[in-house]
């Protein structure tokens, strides 16, 4: 079992927590790379964050400018910001009522395979949604969770983008709680145009207690990578 320090961010700007991120991801491969070199034996520490964002629209490294519909005074009109990052996938939204999940990983304590680790991520949420009722699925070609893929109601409920480097891990899930769902019509989500994207709240046509989807998405991320959270 891994110890894992786990920090619930609340609501946090997004730049906030992407340069948190980074300072950390940072600070990892430095220790990584200096253990190799025989100048510390300083372990590395490992981190999950949740957390919910503002109204905010994030491109990554293989997306197209072009998927968001938006200008920037239309950005404003709908209180949202526009970050281009370095996590893999193309564009998403995070808001509120969206549950945010930031691994910040040193996957060798666990497993240096990276298509392993989504599937896991993946997993997570797919146990998640479970005790709710809501069968999610994956999606062959598709990273994130899915609900009756390959039919005419195909949707998705989680998008995934991450990035890894010696190993270590950083971005994540946006898993849709509560979310407003109408801040997608602005976007083409992960570049993909023919597939709807959907939300627990929707799915069950209730608003979700968010302190309980988090609690239980907490224990099955414990769970899937044999994870014990402690205090940094």
């Amino acid at each position: 079992m891994v110890d894992v320090i786990y920090k619930d961010l609340g609501v946090i700007d997004y730049k906030e927590a992407w340069d948190l991120q980074e300072e950390i991801f940072a600070k990892t491969i430095a220790t990584k790379i200096a253990r190799r070199n025989g100048e510390t034996e300083e372990p590395t520490k490992n981190y999950v964050f949740f957390c919910q964002h503002p109204h905010v629209y994030t491109l990554g490294k293989s997306g197209k400018e072009s998927h968001l519909l938006l200008n920037n005074k239309a950005l404003e009109t709908h209180q949202a910001t526009y970050y281009k990052i370095n996590r893999g996938g193309d564009i998403t939204y995070h808001g509120p009522g969206q549950l945010v999940v930031y691994p910040i990983l040193d996957l060798d304590y666990f497993f240096s395979d990276i298509h392993r680790y989504l599937r896991y991520l993946e997993e997570a949420v797919i146990a998640t949604i479970a005790e709710y009722g809501v069968k999610g699925e994956r999606f062959d070609g598709l990273t994130g969770v899915w609900i009756e893929p390959n039919t005419p109601r195909e949707r998705k409920i989680c998008a995934m983008g991450v990035k890894c480097s010696r190993w270590v891990t950083m971005h994540g899930i946006g898993f849709n709680v509560n979310s407003d769902l109408s801040y997608f019509n602005h976007i083409i989500p992960c570049g993909i145009q023919d597939k709807s994207v959907t939300s627990l709240q929707q799915e069950l046509g209730r608003e979700l207690d968010f302190e309980e989807v988090s609690a239980i998405l907490k224990d099955k991320l414990a769970l899937q990578f044999d994870m014990n959270y402690v205090n940094e």
